[in-house]
C-alpha cells in the first residue's frame, strides 16, 4: 500500500474516534446544560456538536480526495481536501465561536446561577476523559506522519489537513473545558453568575482563534502549489 493510502487510511480511524468521541461528549453535555442552566456548558455541548460533524465533513472530504482521475479533472481530485477542510474552519468560526459569543453575552447580561453544579464538574471531567483520549489518538497519528519534524513545519508542509485538524479541535476543545470548569467554579465560589457567561465568551475567543489558524492552514497549501 502506497504512504500516502497508508496515512488517509489512519487518518479515516481518527477522525471516526473523533466523531464517536464527541458525540458521546455532545450528549453529556446537552444533558448537564439542560439540567444545570450553565451557559458555558451549553457552549460547550455546541462545540461537541460542531466538531461531531466537522470530523463527518472531513471524512466527506477524504473520500471525494480519492476519486480517480476523469476528463474534466485529469489531475485527480486530491485537492477537495484542502477545500472541505477550510469549510470545516468555517464552520467552526460561524457555529462554534459564534453559538458560543452569542450565549455568552445573553448570560452576562441576564446571569443566573448554575442549579447542582456537582453535576457540572462530572460532566466536565467525562468529557475531558472522551476528548483526551481522541486528542492523544490524533496527536499520535500525527506525529507518526510528522517524523522528527517540528509539529508547525509538519502542519506547513502537511498534505493530509484532517490530521492535524483533529489536533487542534480537540486541543481547543480541552482548553474549552477547563475555562468551563474556571467559569462554574468562580461563579458559584464568588456567587456571580455572571462569571459563567464571561467563561462562554472566553470559550468563543479560543474556538475563533483556533479557526483562524487552521483557515490559514488549509486554504495555504493549495495556493503554494499552484
Amino acid at each position: 500500500m502506497a504512504p500516502r493510502s497508508v496515512a488517509m487510511l489512519a487518518t479515516r480511524r481518527v477522525l471516526y474516534a473523533s466523531i464517536a468521541g464527541d458525540l458521546i461528549v455532545a450528549a453529556i453535555k446537552i444533558g448537564a446544560a439542560v439540567f444545570t442552566g450553565s451557559s458555558a456548558m451549553w457552549s460547550e455541548a455546541v462545540h461537541s456538536l460542531v466538531d461531531s460533524s466537522n470530523s463527518i465533513l472531513l471524512l466527506y472530504g477524504v473520500h471525494r480526495s480519492k476519486r480517480t482521475p476523469d476528463h474534466e479533472h485529469p489531475f485527480g481530485y486530491g485537492r477537495e481536501i484542502y477545500f472541505w477542510s477550510f469549510v470545516v474552519a468555517v464552520q467552526v468560526f460561524a457555529l462554534g465561536a459564534g453559538v458560543a459569543f452569542v450565549h455568552g453575552v445573553t448570560h452576562v447580561l441576564r446571569p443566573s446561577p448554575i442549579e447542582f453544579a456537582n453535576v457540572n464538574y462530572v460532566v466536565l471531567a467525562l468529557s475531558a476523559l472522551f476528548d483526551g483520549a481522541t486528542w492523544l489518538i490524533a496527536l499520535r497519528g500525527f506525529r507518526r506522519q510528522a517524523g522528527d519534524a517540528d509539529i508547525f513545519q509538519a502542519i506547513r508542509a502537511s498534505k493530509d489537513p484532517p490530521s492535524f485538524m483533529v489536533v487542534f479541535e480537540d486541543s481547543a476543545a480541552l482548553i474549552g473545558l477547563l475555562v468551563a470548569f474556571a467559569g462554574a467554579y468562580l461563579s458559584i465560589t464568588l456567587d456571580l453568575p455572571i462569571l459563567d457567561g464571561v467563561a462562554s465568551i472566553v470559550i468563543a475567543l479560543v474556538l475563533a482563534v483556533t479557526a483562524g489558524f487552521l483557515a490559514r492552514e488549509t486554504k495555504g497549501p493549495p495556493i503554494r502549489r499552484s
